[in-house]
């Protein structure tokens, strides 16, 4: 059977699974959604792999809040 591992995982390691998922997914969106890309860009930190490419695509593009003229400060 293709699936048969599920039968093996415990609704204990589904709620740490779920629980480690929100607390990447939930920053990430909120970060995407305040630099001017989509939130649900943020669900790509769950992802192994696209969380990289998130991570470092948010650190060296230019942010489409920052041509808008959202950034308080320039630092």
């Amino acid at each position: 059977m293709l699936f048969g591992f599920l039968r093996s995982i415990r609704p204990m390691e589904v709620l740490v699974l779920l629980i480690t998922a929100v607390l990447f997914v939930w920053p990430a969106w909120r970060i995407c959604s305040k630099a001017g890309f989509p939130g649900p860009w943020g669900l790509l930190a769950a992802v192994p792999v696209f969380n990289l490419n998130l991570l470092f695509g948010l650190a060296f593009i230019e942010w489409p809040a920052h041509r808008r003229g959202k950034r308080s400060t320039d630092s």
